[in-house]
């Protein structure tokens, strides 16, 4: 199991953005509530219900303007340069310095008019939005990862073997193009192959970025080969079996969370997490639009903890909720550091303060919450977050709160009954799909599939 670092060891911070969902056709002042699948764009209108500057709490995405202001209060991201890695690893390990010693990037940089995408929106989109994330950040490292919403049609990722117009070749090849300065050349191959990567962060650190669309359930071309399609999953055993050999920890992003994967995808990479939980040292993911969790258990017992997907909230308002992003703390570079996360805060734009601001007015982001200090936890490792769960069972206030911050400080109206949060703390347990052994030790009042139907609600996107 991890162990808390000594003592003055050094600590570096990253920077965590998912699901930016840019909406080139947002207009503030149109009707924030209509018959499509995406509201706030069109001619403006008068009266109560009209979209917001900063964004709004309805079906709507982002205007550029606020993804930018995110990254323009972000602190001292400029002090790192990309030309020494340990050199911005030094420069991290300084917390009063409040900088990022990386920054991971999660997925889905277009909005959900997915009716009306063409291939030129989503190049245009992630161009864009780069190019943005590049100018802002100044020289940090950027890690992304493929969303669902990049291709279209939306969820359609081709395994590699299809050729032709029907490959995703136009967007691999943009993807490279446009993140060139970010990553290795050895990085870009297999991103250009397959939209998937590994890269050293820093001495003793390397990142893999998978491909999740090769896993998920609405991407139709795995009706041809569920299993592993592009063969993500067999190079991912050889990365970390290298990994393993060379004495390297590594952390794992993706957009999709390994329980909303296709069942066989799912319970392959549950064992392969079991099979090198000591070299896998966090993961994170997005997709969900919220902030919650996946644990991953040894398989003989299902009751150690040996992993957590940490599922970070989305930068969008859609639907119903504030923009935010998310900070985590890891063990920084030096010898024995376990490279795992060792704490996270959350950071949100309070729409209702900020569309109520005068004109001209920047935003103000604020820190909703630190995980240890919110939850009392002793550290942030899996058995941490176990326990937690096994707490918010017997808690309401306590789980009340996880509640609150799951929303980003916007929770719908209705409250979670117990319905509702059996079917949640489940969620939280269940680091792979349909596994209803997972929720066993919960005792939980509701059969599995009535559980799986609630999931099935509570998915915002």
């Amino acid at each position: 199991p991890p162990t808390p670092p000594p003592p003055g060891a050094p600590t570096a911070r990253i920077l965590f953005l998912t699901d930016l969902h840019w909406d080139r056709q947002y207009v503030p002042g149109s009707a924030a509530a209509c018959p499509d699948p995406l509201c706030c764009r069109g001619a403006p209108s008068e009266g109560p219900g009209a979209a917001g500057f900063w964004g709004s709490y309805s079906k709507c995405d982002l205007p550029l303007h606020t993804i930018d202001a995110l990254l323009a209060q972000l602190p001292n991201t400029t002090r790192h340069t990309s030309d020494s890695t340990s050199d911005s690893t030094n420069n991290s390990t300084n917390n009063s310095s409040g900088g990022f010693a990386a920054a991971y990037w999660t997925g889905d940089i277009p909005a959900h008019d997915v009716w009306q995408q063409s291939r030129g929106d989503q190049l245009r989109a992630l161009r864009t939005v780069t190019a943005l994330l590049r100018a802002r950040l100044g020289g940090l490292r950027v890690f992304p990862a493929v969303g669902n919403h990049e291709a279209t049609p939306v969820n359609a990722f081709p395994p590699p073997y299809v050729r032709g117009n029907q490959s995703a070749a136009w967007l691999y090849d943009a993807m490279a193009e446009a993140w060139q300065d970010w990553l290795p050349p050895a990085a870009l191959h297999t991103l250009r192959a397959g939209g998937f990567y590994t890269a050293q962060v820093w001495p003793g650190l390397r990142l893999v970025s998978l491909n999740m669309n090769f896993c998920s359930q609405a991407n139709f071309w795995l009706l041809i080969n569920a299993t592993d399609p592009a063969g993500q999953l067999q190079w991912l055993m050889g990365v970390l079996a290298d990994a393993e050999r060379d004495g390297e920890k590594v952390h794992i992003i993706g957009h999709i969370p390994p329980a909303h994967c296709l069942r066989s995808w799912s319970w392959n990479y549950y064992r392969i997490v079991n099979r090198f939980e000591g070299t896998i040292a966090a993961q994170f993911f997005g997709h969900t639009h919220v902030d919650e969790f996946e644990l991953f258990y040894d398989e003989e017992t299902l009751s150690r903890p040996v992993s957590i997907a940490f599922i970070a909230p989305s930068v969008t308002t859609y639907i119903n909720l504030n923009p935010g992003y998310r900070v985590y703390e890891v063990a920084a570079s030096y010898p024995g550091s376990s490279h795992a996360v060792l704490d996270h805060e959350t950071f949100i734009l309070n729409l209702t303060e900020a569309n109520a601001a005068p004109p001209g007015t920047a935003p103000r982001w604020q820190r909703l919450y630190s995980a240890r200090k919110a939850y009392g936890l002793p550290a942030a490792f899996p058995a941490d977050w176990d326990r937690l769960v096994r707490r918010m069972q017997d808690d309401e206030q306590l789980f009340q709160l996880f509640w609150f911050h799951l929303h980003k400080g916007h929770p719908p109206r209705e409250p979670c009954g117990g319905p509702c949060k059996a079917a949640l703390l489940c969620a939280l347990r269940s680091g792979r799909a349909a596994d209803p052994t997972l929720c066993r030790p919960l005792r939980p009042a509701l059969p599995f599939p009535r559980i799986q139907e609630l999931w099935h609600q509570r998915r915002l996107c």
